[in-house]
């Protein structure tokens, strides 16, 4: 028999930071497809505005023409209807979704998520969107930044390697081919620019339940966060 589960809180908030390839993302969004919840890639709106400035000619080292754009512009967040596609995003109504997932991109969204005013104006939307539903989000800064008062905060991370490889298996399943030394260069890149920005870096808080996934398949992944909100009295499994 097949089990389901119950939430147990109304608002429940579930908040996951972590190191690229660490497992978020594909974790989330299938814990909230399991609980029947929102769930909220940030890093996606990080890449989203990255895209906005290369769209506009902008130089992504200077912050005020990018926030001067963003205040125009309208980042929205859908749950995606194809498998294989963490969320959709739009932008300005338009599916940028396929756009996000470049390198360039990703570079882009690391160096846009430095600026103090950028993160200000994006952690507002992303506390907005948590007001009022259960939620499960992941990011940089979820835990003690954004949803300070989660009912569970996880530091999802991996060994090194196993990051590594894995960021160049998902790169080639979207048809971009990279050697692994240039991903391990670019790993090691993220890592040092995500935990040394002085807004918001990367780290792991007092209270965070840290979780290896480098020897987990995904559905142990699932199935440990699963036993942990139980345990926790904020779901029931039947």
């Amino acid at each position: 028999m097949r089990k389901t589960t119950k939430l147990l809180k109304k608002n429940l908030q579930v908040a996951i930071d972590g190191p690229v390839a660490a497992g978020k993302s594909i974790a989330a969004r299938m814990l909230a497809k399991k609980l029947g919840i929102l769930y909220v890639y940030t890093g996606a709106m990080y890449r989203a505005v990255a895209l906005l400035g290369f769209k506009n000619n902008l130089d992504l080292t200077k912050e005020d023409p990018l926030v001067e754009l963003l205040e125009k512009s309208e980042i929205k967040l859908v749950p995606s209807k194809e498998k294989d596609k963490i969320c959709t995003v739009l932008l300005n109504g338009q599916d940028i979704t396929d756009e996000l997932f470049t390198p360039r991109v990703s570079w882009g969204s690391s160096q846009v998520g430095i600026l103090p005013k950028i993160r200000k104006i994006l952690v507002k939307k992303q506390q907005e969107i948590a007001q009022n539903q259960p939620v499960i989000m992941e990011g940089r800064d979820i835990t003690y930044r954004v949803l300070p008062n989660a009912d569970l905060k996880i530091y999802m991370t991996a060994n090194l390697d196993i990051r590594e490889k894995r960021r160049w298996k998902d790169l080639r399943k979207k048809g971009i081919e990279k050697k692994l030394k240039e991903i391990i260069k670019e790993t090691k890149k993220r890592d040092y620019q995500d935990s040394h920005r002085k807004t918001d870096p990367l780290k792991i808080t007092k209270n965070a339940w840290v979780v290896n996934t480098s020897n987990m398949t995904i559905k142990e992944e699932i199935n440990v966060v699963l036993k942990k909100l139980q345990e926790k009295g904020l779901i029931e499994i039947v």
